[in-house]
Formats: structure tokens, sequence, C-alpha cells
């Protein structure tokens, strides 16, 4: 049951400063030069400093948690008061109460919206949550603010009826997606009209804004009554990932956990970018306890990353879990570590088992390497599974993003002797780097649920703790006497014994198969080849194959008797119509009920659905092969 109640109260702190003439937060640049360095760049910010002038827009009760779109002030900047918006959320036992609670700070990566859920799940368990709209965009019940809306802010319509308070950068343009000025590019240093210095400063970057907001968010958290100063943490995805890192190193934070970010912006064009805003300058301040959440296939938080990141960081204490197959994207497993993590430096409710001990050996009789995983066995062990790859690159780039999104992971099947797993991993080449890494997952106690990367509710019985990866070159591989041993193959699935650990989707709840296998040389389709396998359903369906953005659509007649399907490459079509030009570079393939066909990037129209809602229990397949065209 919700309860709505809406009103605007502004908490005004008294001030013998004329309005209009108040001091600028951040100092003047010294004899025009930018900060050159991380101490430069925060030198004379002092997040706690000025008065927050807290405005509450709207405040509602929903299954025993308080709830409020807040704004507060940031700061002044170029003469003008900049204004943070949000959604702060506690249990309402809390309020009165002289337990104290741990606050958490939620950022939002790019495109996403301050939500409700993450407050509203995070009360559940026992937070105090502000999720900041950095962007402006705001997701609450009879409080949404889309970009429409932020733009309807901007112009200052307040007679719209759709018209919301929201985030109010000022003088400044920390927006994004949209930006509030065309031309606006948000990591970027350069100088513009709309930002603080005349000159490239890191204090230009959207970068360092937002990170600037999340440091006085943490302000407000400390100043609630029901939290404790003593326990806040902050996590983020994507763009609030990175930004997660940027505001680990403020010494308030006990505990961060960024997801799919925060690990790879090592790359600017720009050096004093590179060296104020990179991800490894803030990443060398943290000595808070740290998990990174990231996907093996991420494009923006990339794997190959992880190892420096983790060498780069003060702290002796963190964690990484890794998904297989998934890109800026993860399921239940994956997701809960955020949740578990702050459990157990927050709240010292949960332990998180230490980080998986692996060796790897190159030098074999045989010449193919094997790889073995010592996990941590304080919790009940429910698996242990090994992946490796032949398509990581020594240093993967922004320019390696498709590859990086559809490599292949091999799954090497372990066997368990005395707490040791121990797997061999057959090369298809020696002239390509070998990545491996293991994941070891553990049952909880009791099932947790949350909110995830996009606010979806999530609840769990298990969770995953990764090793890093393991990255070895080929000249290294050769040295050791390492050979090729795994042959390309016809068969691409036989659907026996783990087939699925090289499948993914991202619902669990639903049968959807996706695969990069397609992508690996083992299963290279030779030419004039089709696509063929068996299919067996209880009723008559549609199945959609999905190749690439190209789809083919099959009838399945049902009844329970296997169905041979075949298909060539033009039976595969694009939004447009255009059919799949044949094999050659594939990366990913994808078998369900629907799908949605998007238009091109610069194409106009709506997307179109091929297939339908699926009837009937899940379908069962066999053979997937290439068949060789008569």
């Amino acid at each position: 049951m919700k309860r709505f109640t809406s009103l605007l109260v502004l908490i005004l702190i008294s001030s013998s400063v004329v309005p209009g003439q108040e001091p600028e937060t951040l100092p003047p640049l010294k004899d025009g030069s930018a900060p050159q360095n991380f101490e430069e760049m925060w030198a004379g910010f002092d997040p706690r400093q000025e008065p927050l002038e807290v405005e509450v827009l709207k405040e509602w009760e929903e299954d025993g948690v308080m709830l409020r779109v807040v704004r507060f002030r940031m700061g002044v900047f170029k003469g003008q008061t900049a204004r943070l918006a949000g959604i702060f959320g506690f249990p309402k036992s809390a309020a009165g109460s002289k337990k104290t609670l741990p606050g958490l700070v939620q950022i939002h990566g790019g495109g996403q919206y301050a939500d409700y859920q993450a407050c509203l799940m995070n009360a559940r368990r026992g937070y105090a949550t502000v999720s900041i709209a950095w962007a402006g965009r705001i997701n609450a019940p009879d409080y949404r603010v889309t970009p429409v809306e932020v733009k309807l802010f901007w112009e200052g319509k307040t007679d719209d009826p759709n018209y919301k308070v929201t985030t109010d950068w000022g003088a400044l343009d920390g927006y994004h997606a949209p930006g509030k000025h065309p031309g606006n590019v948000f990591p970027s240093a350069r100088p513009a009209d709309w930002t603080l210095d005349q000159v490239e400063s890191p204090r230009n970057s959207g970068w360092f804004l937002c990170a600037l907001a999340a440091r006085r968010a943490l302000t407000f958290l400390e100043q609630q009554p029901m939290v404790d100063p003593d326990r806040l943490g902050v996590y983020g995805h994507s763009m609030g990932g990175k930004l997660t890192v940027l505001t680990a190193p403020d010494p308030r934070v006990k505990a961060a956990a960024p997801s799919c970010g925060g690990i790879s912006d090592r790359y600017n064009q720009s050096p004093l970018f590179r060296a104020t805003l990179g991800d490894d300058v803030s990443l060398k301040q943290i000595s808070c306890p740290i998990i990174f959440l990231s996907p093996a296939n991420d494009f923006h938080g990339r794997l190959g990353n992880l190892p420096a990141a983790v060498s780069e960081i003060k702290s002796s204490e963190w964690r990484v879990t890794c998904s297989p197959h998934h890109n800026h994207q993860d399921t239940p497993d994956f997701e809960v570590a955020t949740m578990l993590w702050l459990d157990q430096h927050l709240k010292k409710s949960f332990s998180f088992p230490k980080t998986p001990t692996t060796t790897l050996t190159l030098k074999t009789s045989d010449g193919v390497p094997r790889f073995q995983v010592q996990p941590d066995r304080s919790r009940p062990v429910l698996a242990v599974d090994i992946y490796y790859t032949q398509q990581g690159k020594q240093d993967e780039r922004p320019e390696d993003r498709l590859q990086t999104m559809h490599r292949f992971w091999h799954h090497a099947p372990a066997t368990e002797g005395d707490g040791t797993w121990t797997a061999t991993l057959p090369l298809g080449n020696i002239n390509q780097p070998l990545w491996v890494y293991a994941n070891v997952r553990y049952s909880l106690d009791e099932p947790v649920s949350g909110a995830g990367y996009y606010y979806r509710p999530y609840t769990t019985k298990s969770f995953n703790v990764s090793s890093l990866v393991t990255q070895v070159a080929p000249d290294r591989m050769r040295d050791a006497g390492a050979r090729a041993t795994l042959e390309p193959t016809l068969l691409i699935e036989d659907f026996q014994d783990d087939w699925h650990k090289e499948w993914f989707n991202y619902r669990p709840d639903e049968w959807t198969l996706i695969t990069h296998k397609l992508n690996d040389a083992t299963w290279t389709a030779p030419k004039q080849a089709q696509l063929a396998l068996e299919v067996r359903a209880a009723e008559a369906n549609l199945l959609v194959f999905v190749i690439d953005g190209y789809a083919a659509e099959v009838e399945l007649k049902g009844g329970g008797d296997w169905e041979s399907i075949v298909l060539k490459a033009d039976d595969f079509q694009s939004w447009n119509g255009d059919e799949l030009p044949g094999w050659e570079g594939i990366r990913q393939l994808k078998i369900t009920h629907a799908e949605r066909l998007q238009p091109t990037r610069r194409g106009k129209g709506q997307p179109r659905i091929i297939g339908k809602n699926w009837r009937g229990p899940a379908p069962e397949f066999r053979n997937l092969h290439w068949q060789r065209k008569p």
C-alpha cells in the first residue's frame, strides 16, 4: 500500500552573505594554470563547508519505507548556485530511533535515472540510500523526469503541466544524454562557455563535476539523523562505475562497488585528462575495501584492465566477480555481490570468501596447459568453473569494442581432488594470447534480494567470487612447449553435460540462448555451409534465430517429435530486409521465441518484432552444426 503526499519544503540555513555574492565553491586557477594531478584537481574543495539547503520535492511511504525526492546545494560556480536532485529512502522505523543505519550513495549510468527502486530495496536491507540524479533524470511514482522534462526545466517552462524541478547545474553543464549545450562533450576537459575554467582543465569535465556532486551527497547522508556518518558506501554502474572510483578516495567512503566502469578509462588523447581523470589516477587513491563487478565481455570496464586496477589501489581488501560472456549486464548471482560486500564492510553481517588461488602450468607432458583452482571453502562451494579464451589483446582499447563484446570463452570442465579443481585448456593456436580465470559459486544462508544494475528487482540463493584473469603472451606459451590441439569442428553444440556454460542470457527465468561460439575459429563455417539443428517442442510455435542483427523465423509443428531445421545465410534478414551476406565474420548467435529488430543507428522507423510469445514448456535442442551444402 502506498501513501503519497506532495510538498515543497525549503530548509533555509541562515547566512549573512547577500544572495548573488556568495564565495565560489572552487578556488580560481593559480596564474591561469590548470590542475595537473589528482591533488591539485581537488585542492580547495571541502565537501562539508557549504550549507546543503535541502529541498524536499515529494515524500511518500511504501511498504514501511520512507521515500523522498530531494534537492540540495552542490556549490556556487561562476556566481550561480548549482543544486543536485535525487531520491532518498530509509526504513520508516529508523525515524526517531537511536540506532543509526549505514548510508549509501548510488550513482546511475549514462542514459539511466536516479531510481526509487534502489532506495526501496536497500531500505529493506537496513540501509539509507540517496540515488543521485546527476543527469537530471528521476524515476519515482508520480515524479518521473525524462529528458523531455529535463528540457522543460532548462527552459523554465513552469506553466507546462509536465514541468518538474530537478538537478540544476547553474552556469555549468554536468548533464548527459543530452547535455544542455549543443556541442558539449561530457568527458571533455576543453574550455567552453559552460565550463568553469577558460583553459583546458579537469574541472571542466563532467566527470569531475559529477564526482563533486557525489561527494556532496556523502555530506547529505552524514547529516541525516538516521545515518551513521562512519558507515558510508558508494556504488554505481557503467558511467556510475567510473564515478564510484572517482568518489571512493573520499575518506568518508568505507566501502565501494563499481560495476562495468572505473578501470578502463586510460587512453584519452589529452595528456592532462589522463593525468587527472584517468581511472588509474583515482584508483591509486583508493584505500577503502572495494569490489569490482566486471563482466568478462564488457565494453566499458574491460576485463583486461582489471589486474592493473587491482594492483593500483591502496586497499588490500578487494574482490572481483566476472560473469563469462556478459556485456554491460549481469544476472543475480553476480549483481548481488554489491550488497554482500556492503553488508560485510558496513554492517558486519556477512563474510566474503577469499579470492580463489589459481595456478597456470604451461609446460606439460602433452603440451596442453593446465589450470588449478583452490577456492576458499569457508562457505559451501556449489561449483568451480574455469573459462579461457584466445581472443584477448595485451592492450585492449576502446576501438576493440566489437571483439571485446563478442569474444568467446571456452568452459574447461574441472575435476576436484583434495580441495583443488584442475582443468586442461586445449588451445586452437599458439599465436594468440591465452586468458584464463576461475569462478567459484557459493550458496547463501538465505535468499538475498536487491535492485540490479538497471533497477530490476532480483532474488538469489547463490553468489560468485572470481579470480583475476591470468594473461599469457604467445611467446611465453611457445617457450613452454605449448601445442595447438583443439581442432576445428562442424559440430557447434551437442547440448550435453555442461553445454549451457558456453551459452547465456540475462534473464535466467527465460529459455532464450545466446552464444559467441561462432566468433571462434573452432566453429568457422565452411564455404556454402548451412546452419542446421533439431528441435522438439510440445506445441506449435515460432522459433527465431538471430545472427548479428539479422533474424530468421521458423515455424514449428510441435507435438513432441524432433523437427529438423536447415538455414542458409540469406534466410536471415535485417530490420530493413537486407539479407545476411554470408557466414564470414559473424559473431553472435541467438535462439529465442521473439526478437525486436532495430533500425540502423542512422535509420528512421519503428522497431520490428519477429516471432511471438512462446506456448508450452521450453523447447529441446540437439545437434547444432554446420552442414555442407549438397
